[in-house]
């Protein structure tokens, strides 16, 4: 579902120390019923069993298969364009007791390069010839007395091209990428519940 700017602005979460000069593009929540504050490990976990970001439903791998394509043609994609090159990681803001909590390595399957995470944070970014862009996952409290995830994209477009693209992409993300998404990550934490459930 998707949610108004504030469900990610008003928490006090780390990552507004760092992003003050990118744009928030989205906010997203995914339901997870029966969860409680020291869950999000849980539910990271969750995702990472069903397949994270590499195993996305078809409509979504098409569109992704499109944008890579398009990126390859376009040159949007090479290293010239990426982090370190054309624009600074956010690693590198990072303080001390930051910097430590996640191997940059540690991808899955995801185009996204880990930024830290925390008990109730994990970031990532990715940057290429269109955006800089930040990924926030995190835990928060839900209306119905529990704890839920909420996604948010945080982006810098890389000028005109960029603010074009973010507007282009728009509809695709909110109708078919991040509904899909939900339903993934929303059917991994139930599927984690009843495997508890069961012992296995």
């Amino acid at each position: 579902m998707r949610l108004p700017d504030s469900a990610h602005t008003e928490r006090p979460w780390r990552i507004h120390e760092f992003v003050q000069d990118f744009e928030l593009a989205d906010v997203w929540s995914f339901r997870t019923p029966g969860a409680g504050p020291g869950d999000f490990p849980v539910m990271l976990d969750a995702i990472r069993t069903s397949g994270g970001f590499a195993r996305q439903a078809p409509p979504v791998r098409f569109l992704f298969a499109v944008r890579w394509a398009l990126g390859a043609l376009l040159g949007w994609d090479r290293p010239a364009t990426g982090l370190g090159s054309r624009v600074q990681p956010l690693r590198d803001r990072l303080p001390n007791d930051l910097r430590d909590t996640v191997g940059a390595s540690e991808r899955n399957g995801s185009p996204f390069t880990p930024v830290y995470r925390l008990e109730n944070e994990d970031v990532r970014e990715l940057a290429n010839g269109t955006v800089h862009g930040v990924m926030h996952l995190g835990w928060a409290p839900s209306a119905d007395g529990g704890h839920e995830l909420r996604m948010a994209v945080l982006v810098r477009p890389n000028g005109l091209r960029g603010r074009l693209y973010m507007a282009f992409i728009a509809p695709f993300r909110h109708l078919i990428v991040y509904p899909m998404l939900a339903r993934q990550w929303e059917r991994a934490w139930r599927e984690r519940g009843a495997r508890t459930a069961t012992g296995s």
